[in-house]
Order: structure tokens, then C-alpha cells, then sequence
């Protein structure tokens, strides 16, 4: 049919960087728990924090913990998300529990918390950004606060925090108040390497232009900053004057260079600048301005 649309199909070479960056990710997180973290009584937020907990208190291993809590939002998360995102997690979730069981009898690396709570935040972060950016996930707590997102008009950020603040203050009851606040340390570290795996050190911003002089300030962001962009038509509420709006995708070091193009050109021009989370297709590369 010659109106009809093939979709491309995903490689066989897609899969298999797929599965080794997903077992890479998963394998980190288990050496940032046994190696690093655990020995020093320090825990992670979400389903593997309460199963550290419980494997604490309990002589259930701590792989078998995470993988057996995990399950039932891995059934949430097929029918939530899909079945390839189910059957990375679950794969994850898996590669991640025998890590751990593989090396609980193995000596830490370090018994001084500071380093153990730089040293797994770091690795934790960076298993978990690896498994998130491939598409999957090492933690059901993220299912959950996606779905009482929708119920409860809460963001979803908030929810992951409230749920990790009662997992650490679970954690000062049964380690002590020492290791809780190590924990929160680590949260934060990881939260932050995490975002970098998964955005990417070179952050990309939005930027919105309303000008008068829209069309030599479009033409001055090519010229001088090789990148595109998009004439968007507007209207103004208040004077109900049609306009050009310009719109374009640039990294943070190019912002303020951005802004001086626009303010040599028209010092009362309206520029919105936005945090950008992903940019795919179209055409953005960046071209030479010299």
C-alpha cells in the first residue's frame, strides 16, 4: 500500500548494546552495594533500601530481597510502560541480585564511611543512570510514584522523596542514626551522577525569542553561533500584533554568547531560556562559523 509507513525495526546490534550496557549498570550498582555500602551499614532509598533493611533484620540474602520486592512492580511497570522495559528491568533486576549475592563474602574495599559513601554514590549513580538510559530500571519504587503521581496531583520527585525519607528514617532505627544520614549523602551523590549518565555532561537549553527584529536575529544565531532555527508565528495579547517567534536548541557554555547576539540586536528582545532534558532527531547539528 503505497500510503502505508514502515517503522524501523530495532538491530540485532541495538539489543546487544542494550544488554551489555544494562548488565554494566546492573553490575555497578551490585558492587556499590556489597563493596562499598552495606559493610558500612549505609543504604540506598527506594525497594533496595528496605531490603537492605530487612535482610538486616532477617537471615534472607539481600539479592533475594531485592529481586522477590521487585517483582510485582515489574508487573505494574509491563503493564504501565511496556513489555521491552518489563523484560530489561526484570534482566536488570536479576544481573543486580546475583552481583550482590556473589559478593556479599567478599572483603570491603573500604571501612571509612566518608569513602564508602563517595565511592558507592558514585558507582550507584553510575549503574543506575547506565540501566535507566538503555531502557530499564534497577527499582520499583519509581513505578510506584509515577502511579500515585496520577491519583494523588503530587509530582512524581516529591512522591520518590517522601518515600525515601521514610526508608531513612527506618534505617536510623535499625543502623543508627550515623548511617542514615551517610545514606542521605549517598542518595544525593548517586542522584546526581545519575542525572549526568542520563542527560549527559553537555545540557541542552531551549531558547525562546520575541523581537521586533526577529529576522536579524535569527539570521545572527546562524552566522555567528551555527545553530538553526525555527520561526514560530505569534500574536500579541495585549497589542494584537503578529509577530515571528524564534526558537532554537543550544548547550549551556553557548547561552550567554546567545544572549549578547540578541541584545546587540534589539536590547528590549524577550528571551526564555529552558532546561532541556533529551534532544533527538531533526537537524541539530551544529554548524562551523568560521
Amino acid at each position: 500500500m503505497a500510503g502505508s509507513k514502515h517503522h524501523k525495526k530495532t538491530s540485532v546490534t541495538d539489543y546487544l548494546v542494550k544488554f551489555i550496557f544494562i548488565t554494566v549498570g546492573a553490575i555497578l550498582m551490585g558492587v556499590a552495594l556489597e563493596i562499598f555500602l552495606v559493610p558500612n551499614q549505609i543504604i540506598d532509598g527506594g525497594i533496595t533500601g528496605i531490603s537492605i533493611v530487612l535482610s538486616k533484620i532477617t537471615p534472607v540474602s539481600l539479592g533475594l530481597y531485592i529481586f522477590l520486592i521487585n517483582l510485582p512492580f515489574l508487573f505494574i511497570g509491563y503493564k504501565q510502560i511496556g513489555k521491552t522495559f518489563a523484560i530489561s528491568t526484570l534482566y536488570g533486576v536479576a544481573v543486580m541480585s546475583v552481583t550482590t549475592a556473589f559478593l556479599h563474602h567478599v572483603e570491603p574495599f573500604t571501612h571509612e564511611k566518608i569513602l564508602a559513601v563517595l565511592y558507592g554514590g558514585l558507582l550507584l549513580g553510575l549503574g543506575v543512570g547506565l540501566v535507566i538510559r538503555f531502557g530499564g530500571a534497577l527499582d520499583g519504587s519509581e513505578i510506584v510514584a509515577i502511579l500515585l503521581s496520577k491519583k494523588m496531583r503530587f509530582p512524581v520527585g516529591q512522591i520518590i522523596m517522601m518515600i525515601n525519607v521514610f526508608i531513612f528514617i527506618t534505617a536510623g532505627f535499625v543502623f543508627g542514626a550515623d548511617s542514615a544520614m551517610y545514606s542521605i549523602f549517598t542518595f544525593y551523590i548517586a542522584a546526581k551522577v545519575m542525572d549526568i549518565v542520563v542527560q549527559g555532561l553537555d545540557e541542552s537549553k531551549s531558547v525562546t525569542i520575541i523581537s521586533s527584529e526577529y529576522e536579524e536575529v535569527s539570521q545572527a544565531i546562524m552566522d555567528r553561533l551555527g545553530r538553526g532555527t525555527t520561526m514560530i508565528y505569534a500574536k500579541g495579547g495585549y497589542a494584537k500584533e503578529e509577530t515571528q517567534m524564534i526558537y532554537c536548541v543550544v548547550t549551556r557554555l553557548e547561552v550567554a554568547k546567545l544572549k549578547t547576539i540578541v541584545q546587540e540586536i534589539d536590547a528590549k528582545a524577550f528571551i526564555s531560556i529552558q532546561n532541556v532534558a533529551d534532544v533527538l532527531g531533526g537537524n541539530l547539528e551544529k554548524k562551523n562559523i568560521h
